[in-house]
């Protein structure tokens, strides 16, 4: 069984909706577990459990904000090293388009690899000119398809490589799969 935490941080609900998005997907794969827990909730207990984690903050001034930044600088010293291998992918909110969401993914992508997660992109496209290559970003609350489906296969996919690489579940591989994976690239 693939097990999920969907950890995030919400100022307005905006990043909470895109992470009950994320779980959504995540949920596709069978036998799949999903934990969906804000920053306040979540415990270094959630590490331990995960085999996969989709991290979300929204995007403050640029970057991550300080309460995803604060719960990761308050895990204890004791669990460094010892997540080494999972899975982990992004996402994140802000206020306009170029507000600077895919620097915030990148911020948390480094927060994931520093403490030894795998991290990804995705390749697909959920929209025309529309993907998700350093996370699933919206201007806003997710609310057209392309943003709403860019969160969904965020989190399948993350059940999909964490069933395949930690379970070792290999019809679970993304490319084993059938479901569209390329829209109209805008080409």
């Amino acid at each position: 069984m693939a097990k999920i935490l969907v950890l995030y941080h919400s100022n307005t609900g905006n990043t909470r909706r895109m992470a009950e998005l994320v779980a959504e997907g995540a949920l596709q794969v069978d036998c799949s577990e999903v934990r969906l827990k804000n920053t306040s909730e979540a415990d270094h207990r959630d590490l331990e459990w995960c085999d996969g984690i989709a991290l979300g903050s929204p995007t403050n001034y640029g970057s991550v904000s300080w309460q995803m930044k604060r719960w990761w600088d308050e895990q204890p010293i004791e669990n460094w090293g010892k997540r080494d291998g999972k899975i982990g992918c992004v996402f994140s909110s802000a206020g306009a388009w170029g507000g600077g969401q895919e620097w915030t993914c990148m911020a948390l992508m480094s927060i994931l690899i520093n403490y030894g997660f795998l991290v990804f992109g995705l390749t697909d496209y959920t929209g025309v000119k529309f993907s998700a290559h350093y996370g699933a970003i919206v201007a806003g609350q997710p609310k057209e398809d392309r943003e709403l489906n860019a969160c969904r296969r965020l989190g399948l996919r993350l059940a999909e490589w964490s069933a395949t690489m930690i379970e070792g579940r290999k019809e679970t591989h993304p490319l084993n799969q059938s479901y569209e994976r390329f829209r109209d690239l805008g080409k």
